[in-house]
């Protein structure tokens, strides 16, 4: 896909990988919208640039009325980008079912309710681009990322599901594993993380990939090759593995 010109709309842009990776279009020429809870975060990051069309996105209405907006004001999106985030650390030995059900309705049903959004305009143009942020801990589980790392599985899950059903539809389905990235989400975890990239590398690895139609985007590379390769690591030798890191 070529961005210069394109109608991208980022979910999610208020700060952290979405921030940069609507800078980061913007500065490749495509014409930008960008929608998150906090208008005066997005204002600041659209610096006059973009179209802000603020929504929160467990807010099915909400969401619905920012991508009537944007298309009423830009034009039918031709990128949809969807990126709102939520982390919490479980402490361990111990449960938080409102923390998890807090994961759920930011990062499940928030991707649910941007892709019911847009996907059927773009089902009846033939044509369109939905990229999800998921993340390299939906690949193993992790100790403390029950509720992060679940959610993050089920939307690589429903990625690829998606992708199969679309298929001659026009319709192109991208699925975007980071590591680890520099943001407000990061800064407050006390355990290592290796491989750590800024945002403006992470919005440039998430470019690149969709103006090569890519069809998973997962960086950095040495990250990348060791999340993949523990999906074939026994279960009994993972917990093992893991327990003695923890």
């Amino acid at each position: 896909m070529d961005l210069e010109g394109r109608v991208a709309w980022v979910v999610g842009a208020s700060s952290g990988i979405g921030a940069a990776v609507a800078r980061e279009l913007a500065a490749r020429g495509a014409r930008v919208a960008v929608s998150a809870r906090r208008a005066d975060r997005l204002a600041a990051v659209a610096e006059g640039r973009m179209l802000v069309a603020p929504a929160d996105v467990t807010d099915r209405a909400q969401v619905h009325a920012a991508a009537a907006r944007v298309e009423a004001e830009l034009g039918p999106p031709d990128l949809v980008l969807l990126c709102a985030g939520h982390w919490q650390q479980m402490p361990a030995g111990t449960w938080d079912a409102d923390s998890f059900e807090r994961h759920l309705q930011v990062n499940l049903v928030g991707m649910s309710n941007g892709i019911d959004a847009v996907l059927p305009g773009m089902v009846a143009r033939r044509g369109g681009v939905i990229a999800g942020v998921a993340s390299v801990a939906g690949y193993r589980g992790l100790s403390g990322a029950e509720a992060y790392g679940a959610t993050k599985a089920a939307q690589i899950n429903l990625l690829e599901s998606l992708r199969l059903s679309v298929r001659r539809s026009g319709v192109h389905v991208t699925t975007i594993c980071p590591g680890f990235v520099r943001t407000g989400m990061t800064e407050v975890n006390e355990f290592p993380m290796p491989f750590m990239v800024e945002p403006d590398q992470a919005a440039r690895a998430i470019c690149d990939g969709l103006e090569r139609d890519r069809t998973e985007i997962v960086f950095p590379t040495r990250m990348a090759v060791l999340m993949k390769l523990a999906r074939f690591v026994p279960a009994g030798a993972w917990a093992r593995l893991l327990a003695g890191r923890s």
